[in-house]
């Protein structure tokens, strides 16, 4: 491993929401650490997938396999290197703690008559690209609880954030469509409900991608190092609360987390 010799630029890309700048912050340190030098952009989940496969991402970070985002890798699967998963997210369907258990476990329990008139029936989500929010979209009919008057929305990753800040403070029955990892899961201590009909797809892998044509420029030790880095979903809930909660850009959470974590890097 060397730092010395400025070695290969390398772009890293990463789709528009924080827990994905924290995971994308750490791979370009264990890139830099390993000689590259690393630019970062990012985009939405589509336009991401899309920018790579016009070999504008050599790194892509990260695609959540088979489930959410095989769809968008699909057309050009042949000209990526799929490395192991640095973490397994998965999807879920949350209220806030203080709504009871034995009120709402489970989401067909949204659909009872007086749970519907408690809970706030507009159902706010991130960007529709999002496998989250194509799930979401397709449960709200599943369940029918649009026949109760649900609905829902796609929006921004700052709207929903907000969304959930608001209904916290209010005390408010609502239910979010989330995931983990997400910072909001540590801060609020939101409730998964049980969805056994697997709507929500299963456990995925959130592997780096690599366009093959920048194989050629990628070091082989960092290669090794991002294909065998191991992280999981509360190292990146933990770099994403301190980017959340405490201010810091994901490069300075991803250093914090390194200095703390050192190994990451041999």
């Amino acid at each position: 491993m060397t730092t010395a010799d400025p070695g290969p630029a390398l772009t890293v890309g990463n789709i528009a929401l924080s827990f994905h700048r924290a995971a994308a912050a750490l791979t370009r340190r264990v890139l830099e650490a390993h000689g590259h030098r690393t630019t970062g952009v990012e985009a939405p989940h589509e336009q991401l997938f899309r920018l790579q496969a016009e070999g504008r991402v050599d790194v892509l970070v990260s695609a959540w396999l088979p489930d959410s985002h095989d769809v968008y890798l699909a057309g050009y699967r042949e000209r990526a290197l799929v490395l192991g998963a640095h973490y397994h997210p998965y999807c879920v369907w949350a209220v806030p703690p203080y709504v009871p258990n034995e009120a709402v476990a489970e989401v067909a329990d949204l659909a009872r008559s007086e749970v519907a008139a408690r809970m706030t029936r507009a159902i706010d989500g991130i960007n529709p690209g999002a496998g989250i929010s194509r799930f979401s979209a397709r449960m709200v009919g599943e369940y029918g609880l649009d026949r109760v008057g649900y609905t829902f929305t796609p929006g921004t990753e700052a709207s929903f954030t907000a969304r959930v800040e608001r209904g916290i403070a209010e005390r408010e029955w609502f239910v979010i469509p989330l995931w983990r990892p997400q910072y909001l899961n540590r801060l609020h201590g939101l409730r998964p409900l049980a969805e056994p009909r697997g709507l929500l797809g299963a456990v995925d892998a959130a592997s780096p991608v690599v366009h093959r044509a920048a194989l050629s420029r990628v070091r082989t030790d960092a290669l090794v190092r991002l294909d065998g880095l191991r992280l999981g979903n509360e190292a990146i809930e933990e770099l994403d609360t301190w980017i959340n909660a405490d201010g810091l850009t994901p490069l300075a959470a991803a250093d914090r987390y390194l200095a703390a974590h050192p190994d990451l890097l041999a």
